[in-house]
């Protein structure tokens, strides 16, 4: 069998390289086989197995441009797949070929041995049957929902921005179950769940789906439905393609979001829903607002209405005070200083203007004074002349009235004076 130079604990290699057993037989705890020499008899007898022809569908295809390709191939019945890669001109004839076609492919068995890993290198690959893969019939039946409006925009209802209950279709034991839950309740605590738990692959998958959103739906308590599934294969989430699932989607009057698979998977469920998501932590952040966000918007709303408030109440003393400091409130006679002033030019006016009749009525009197003056009695008495009256008043203007012994008043400038006429002398010409 050869030898093998283990190491001490310390690190050192001993002096005397260890016998190793020549068959598995004779290994023991004491002498066991390195991994490396297993991988190597593993890898002798991997090389003297037949080549093989092998049919399956393909799950998943990765071209490299160095002239390789990767790809998994699995059972059409049953759940096993194996891993095929090839290089050059297998590559170049695989490189046509997408996800859910179904070919048979001819190769060899092969071990890297860096790994241990068992896979099959592929020499030749030709298609099985003719425009038949899963990924065409999906395709089909996509385009013919599509044309019944199953999947246009009208259709989709808004999502509760505050739910009070979802309901998680998901398998039992999943971990997308565990991510929904958790990362809601961490946005939102207040949360509750209904829980359907369904097969999310095979043959029962459907049916269970199917079933889960009209219960969900039938229920009032229900906001929102996520259907989630953690990521696999195309072929692994074939049963989200189900006509019958999503139409059950589409006609389900509660807002539905689907988390099927990774971020670059697809399934019609995902076109029928009203928000896909690109996994289930992601659902779980679009179903529900985060708390603290929540919490920031309602402190900055109580911070603008309290900056109003305060602007309001700010803007109101300014007024109080701008009022408060009004001349007229502050010396309210202010407010009867224009009313005074009136006054005061009415006054002006009224005596300026009564002193002016005054003035011109006293002008007036003056001048009727004056002339008056000039034509009274007493001016001519004033000048020494007198006026003679009978004694029964009437004045005499002619001496030939007069009779000797007639008793006569003589009124003076000053005082009266009584005689008695001795004669008269009528004047000169007179009868």
């Amino acid at each position: 069998m050869g030898t093998y130079a283990s190491t001490t604990p310390d690190g050192t290699r001993p002096q005397q390289p260890q016998e190793l057993p020549r068959l598995a037989r004779d290994t023991t705890v004491e002498r066991p086989w390195p991994v490396s020499v297993l991988s190597q008899k593993f890898y002798a007898a991997v090389e003297r197995w037949p080549s093989v022809w092998v049919t399956g569908q393909i799950t998943q295809i990765n071209a490299r441009r160095a002239g390789s390709v990767y790809l998994t191939l699995r059972d059409d019945r049953e759940d096993v797949a194996m891993e095929v890669n090839g290089f050059g001109p297998f590559a170049q004839a695989a490189s046509v070929f997408v996800q859910g076609d179904r070919v048979t492919i001819h190769g060899r068995p092969n071990l890297w041995m860096k790994r241990t890993s068992l896979s099959l290198r592929g020499d030749a690959i030709v298609r099985v049957g003719a425009g038949g893969s899963l990924k065409a019939r999906i395709e089909e039946l996509r385009r013919r929902l599509k044309g019944e409006g199953l999947f246009d925009a009208d259709r989709k209802v808004p999502l509760p921005e505050f739910p009070h209950r979802i309901g998680l279709i998901c398998a039992p034991q999943a971990r997308a179950e565990g991510d929904v839950i958790t990362n809601v309740r961490l946005r939102w605590p207040v949360v509750d769940f209904t829980v359907v738990h369904v097969h999310v692959q095979g043959e029962q998958c459907p049916a269970d789906v199917i079933a889960a959103i009209r219960r969900l739906d039938a229920d009032p308590d229900v906001d929102v439905i996520i259907v989630a599934r953690g990521g696999g294969s195309f072929e692994d989430l074939i049963g989200f393609s189900d006509e019958g699932v999503v139409r059950a989607a589409a006609e389900c009057a509660t807002p539905i979001v689907t988390a099927v698979g990774h971020e670059d998977d697809w399934t019609l469920i995902d076109l029928a829903a009203d928000l896909r998501a690109s996994t289930p932590t992601d659902a779980a952040k679009r179903v529900v607002p985060d708390v603290h966000e929540q919490l920031q918007l309602v402190e900055g709303a109580r911070q603008r209405m309290r900056l109003r408030i305060e602007n309001r109440i700010a803007g109101e003393i300014r007024l109080v005070e701008g009022y408060a400091n009004r001349p007229s409130l502050t010396r309210p006679l202010t407010m009867l200083e224009p009313h005074q002033r009136l006054i005061d030019d009415a006054r002006r006016r009224m005596d300026v203007a009564l002193r002016r009749t005054v003035d011109y009525e006293t002008m007036t009197i003056e001048k009727r004074h004056a002339a008056l003056t000039a034509l009274s009695p007493q001016s001519t008495l004033d000048r020494g002349y007198a006026v003679a009256q009978t004694a029964d008043g009437h004045v005499l203007t002619d001496a030939a009235a007069v009779r000797p012994g007639d008793e006569l008043t003589l009124t003076l400038r000053r005082g009266r004076v009584t005689a008695v006429a001795s004669g008269a002398e009528p004047a000169d010409g007179d009868d």
